[in-house]
């Protein structure tokens, strides 16, 4: 009975971790244009922080998701870039533990 038990905790644990991490490359964007600045460009760059500058929150585009992030302050020097984020999602909000920029 103890080996089930042991085992069936092992195999939760397991879940639990693969399912609470992932990685995704995507652009930082604001949420009032959402994934029309996905490309990158010094335009949608510039229209990013500008419209963050002005209140718009942060999200992150990826597959064509527009995702809400958690905490904003983390991607503030990304505004407008292409970036890997690690993290976890849920529903449509992405709780970023690392990002960085991507190539």
């Amino acid at each position: 009975m103890k080996k089930l038990v042991f085992a069936v905790v092992m195999c939760l644990a397991l879940f639990v971790s693969a399912a609470a991490a992932a990685e995704w490359t995507g652009h930082i964007s604001e949420s009032g244009c959402g994934a029309k600045h996905a490309d990158g460009s010094e335009k949608s760059i510039a229209c990013v922080k500008g419209c963050v500058k002005k209140g718009a929150a942060p999200v992150f585009v990826v597959d064509g998701q527009v995702l809400k992030i958690a905490d904003a302050s983390k991607v503030m020097d990304h505004l407008g870039h292409k970036v890997t984020i690690k993290g976890t999602k849920s529903g449509d909000t992405v709780t970023i533990e690392s990002v960085s920029m991507a190539h």
